[in-house]
This record gives structure tokens, sequence and C-alpha cells, in this order.
């Protein structure tokens, strides 16, 4: 395959240089950044905490077809008449022939009261089923919300560590531009000495070598920077100061097919995410008109009551209760009319979702192939002018160019190289960001795991 011998040619001629030179670069791969990343990375965690509170919130709605079964136990004292007098009933320790009963002046009174209660809803039309439904659509949606945080993060991890090879790459072409223009000057230098060359030729060199000398301390602190712009991405300081020895995490299956993107947009978390919405509205509204309906619950209960706290008298009672709301102030009304604008926007935004992946894949496909072309491009520049370079290197040794043509070859091959590593990293980072607008990044991560275990 011709793109996997022009991108090995690019590494090997630019390089891979070290932060500073200190120390060799780590071997870290890809996926070993995007596995601590999807684990480690704040924004997918909490995204993964609001998916797993969503689904509790399903338990909770389907929690409304059980019945309610509760306990309860109370002491009280009262002189109250009637409260006492019930009391009493209560402990079937009325006496009505007593002669000292006074139900006008009742002594001090006291009751223990266990209660066990139990009340199950028989009908409420459809309103707990519409609650359920909005609540089994929330977290579908914030399960595609999941999907969508970590296919976005892996592309991020995958463009925060290219930019980090990139950088490196710089340093290497920065590194090279430097000992190309020591030489120059070190030939000048010895061409002033024999007399077959002037002083400002030295000059010229000498200023030219400084800028490059510049140029080469600002991309090693664009390797720190990019450094810093991955383990922010990553969650953790994953990638140490002395950069990344590159893995060669895929750079060879670049550019093989171009295009290819219709229909893609469908397999976007977001689409499926705005789906779930109108799901979700479209419950709301089924609740809203259900709050029509009346509701019918079984209830019953059983108390066990005494005033020593050794025997205990029972008494049950068990019935039928029917609710209906005859009027609410137009309350329903209006919630009926929230819920389906509610619906209507719902189902307009699933609509510019769809369009806004469609447009997102679109130019993500022109940027692949973009780059792809820009690569190829690249390449064929650097191959000339490494010749012209080495030409003209060879011809001001013999006196036949001037300084001016040599700082041209000198300038223009540092330019072209650094083109060159541009292209290369462009077209990974494209080929990744097509992969995020498809929404294949998640699967395809998931994929590669499973193949190797």
């Amino acid at each position: 395959m011709k793109t996997v011998t022009w991108l090995a040619g690019v590494l090997v001629m630019c390089g891979v240089a070290g932060a500073d030179g200190v120390s060799a670069p780590a071997v870290i791969s890809l996926g070993e950044c995007v596995r601590e990343a999807l684990s480690g990375n704040p924004g997918v965690r909490a995204a993964a905490a609001r998916a797993v509170s969503a689904r509790e919130a399903v338990g909770q709605a389907r929690s409304a077809w059980w019945p309610r079964l509760g306990v309860g136990a109370s002491w009280a004292m009262t002189d109250n008449p009637p409260q006492a007098f019930m009391m009493a009933l209560n402990q079937r320790s009325l006496d009505m022939m007593d002669p000292a009963f006074n139900p006008n002046e009742p002594d001090d009174s006291a009751n223990m009261r266990f209660s066990a209660g139990l009340r199950y809803r028989c009908f409420d039309g459809g309103l707990r089923a519409a609650q359920a439904g909005m609540a089994e659509a929330g977290a579908s949606a914030a399960g595609h919300a999941v999907s969508a945080a970590r296919n976005g993060l892996i592309h991020e991890v995958t463009r925060g560590y290219y930019g980090v090879l990139q950088a490196q790459s710089f340093v290497g072409v920065m590194e090279s531009s430097v000992s190309s223009l020591e030489e120059s000057l070190r030939v000048a230098r010895e061409r002033l000495s024999a007399g077959a060359a002037v002083q400002t030729d030295v000059l010229n060199l000498e200023v030219q070598l400084a800028q490059a000398k510049e140029d080469l301390i600002r991309s090693r602190n664009g390797v720190r920077m990019a450094i810093a712009a991955l383990n922010t991405a990553i969650g953790i300081e994953l990638v140490p100061e002395a950069g990344i020895a590159d893995a060669g995490d895929g750079a060879g299956e670049v550019c093989e097919v171009r295009g290819g993107q219709d229909g893609a947009e469908f397999m976007r978390a977001e689409v499926a995410a705005a789906d779930a919405m109108v799901r979700v509205s479209e419950n709301a509204l089924a609740r809203a008109r259900r709050a029509y309906s009346p509701a019918v619950s079984l209830f019953g209960s059983y108390d066990w009551d005494t005033e020593e706290g050794d025997s205990f008298e029972g008494s049950y009672m068990a019935g039928l209760a029917a609710e209906w709301d005859v009027f609410t102030g137009f309350q329903r009304g209006h919630a009926v009319a929230q819920a389906r604008a509610d619906l209507d926007a719902a189902r307009h935004e699933a609509v510019a979702a769809r369009s806004s992946v469609a447009l997102d894949v679109k130019r993500a496909g022109l940027m692949f192939d973009e780059a792809i072309e820009r690569a190829e491009v690249a390449r064929k520049s650097v191959e000339n002018a490494l010749e012209a370079a080495r030409i003209t290197r060879e011809r001001y040794r013999q006196g036949v160019a001037d300084i001016s043509i040599l700082l041209t070859a000198e300038l223009g091959l540092t330019a072209t190289r650094s083109r060159n590593v541009a292209a290369r990293y462009d077209c990974l980072v494209a080929r990744s960001n097509l992969a995020r607008a498809r929404g294949e990044l998640v699967g395809i991560y998931s994929n590669a795991e499973g193949a190797k275990k």
C-alpha cells in the first residue's frame, strides 16, 4: 500500500524528539490513552452517573404498580371526652354501667396503638404507564448521552495524542534545520578564511541560525503545551514531560477509503438521544391528559390498642376509595397545552439534530478527503525540497551558488518538512473526526478491545 510507505517515510525523515532531549519518550499507545480517559475523564464519569440516575428513576416509576404497606406505633394520653371515649372503645374496656363512668368528666386515659396499613391503586387512567414511559425514554436519552460523550472524548484524546506526536515531529524538523544551518555556517566560515566568501555570508547564516534556534525553543514549548492538553483530556497525568514514542496506532491505515457518508448520521448517539426526548415528551403529554381520569384505590388497615401495654385488642378496616378532581382551576388544560408545545419543540429539535449531524458528517468527509490530498502533495514536495537543498549546499560548497540561494533552499526545506508533518497528522486527526461524525469511535474502540481479549 502506497499510503503506508510514505507515512513510514515521513516518520523516519522527521524523527520524534523528546521534550528538551532530556529523557527518552515513553511508549504510550493511543489505545492506552483512550482507556484511561474513558475511565478517568470527569465529563464522561458525570454523564455515566446521570445515566445511572435515570435508570433508577425508571425503577421509581415502575414502583407505582406495587401496593404500599406501612406500619406505625403511637402512644397518647388525654382527658378529652370524645377521644377518651374512643380510646376505651378501641381497647374494648368501656363499661357504661360502671357507677364511676362519667363521659363528660373522664379520667386521664392512655392508649398505645400499633398499626399496619395496605393501599393499592387499582385504576388511574394510565397515569402510571405514562410516567413509566417518561422515565424509560429519559433513561434511553441519558444512555445515548454517555455514548455521545465517549465518542467525542475518544476523538479529543486522539487529536491530543497526534497533537503531541506532531509537536515532537516539529521539534525534529527544527533540530534538523539547526544542524543543517550549523553545517552551512561551518562551510561559510571555511570559505571566508580561504577568501572564497564574504563576511555577509557568515552574518546571514548566523542570523538564520539564530532564528532557527528560536523556532526550536518554541517547538519544544509546543510539545509541553500539547502534553498538557492531552493529559487534561485524559483526566490524569498519564503522559510524562519527556513525550510519547510513536506506538504506530494505525498510522498506516489513514487513507483507505474516501467518502461513504450517506446515511451515517443515523448512527450518531445525539440523534438517538433527540428521538428519546421526543418519546419523553409524548409520554409527558399522555400523563397530562390522564390527569382528567379518576383514580380508584383499595385500602385496608389493622390496629392493636391497649392501655396497660399487655392486653392488645385488635380491629380492622378495609374499603374502596375513588377520587376524581372535577375542577382544578383550569390547571390540567394548561398542563396539556404545555406538554403539547414541549412535544412540538422536541420533534423540531430531533429534525434539527439530524440536519446538524448530516452536515457534520459531510463536512468531516470533505475535510478527510482534503487532508488526504494535502498529505500526498506534501510528500512529493519534501522529496523535491530535500534534493534541491542537497544540490544547493553542494553548489555553495563549490562556490557556484551564492548565499541567498542557499538560504532560500534551507528555508524552503524547513517549511516543506513542517507542512509535511502537519499534513500527515492532520490526515490522522481528520480520519478520527470522520469516525466521530459517523458515531463510530465507541464501536471501533470496543471492537478493537474485544479482539485483543
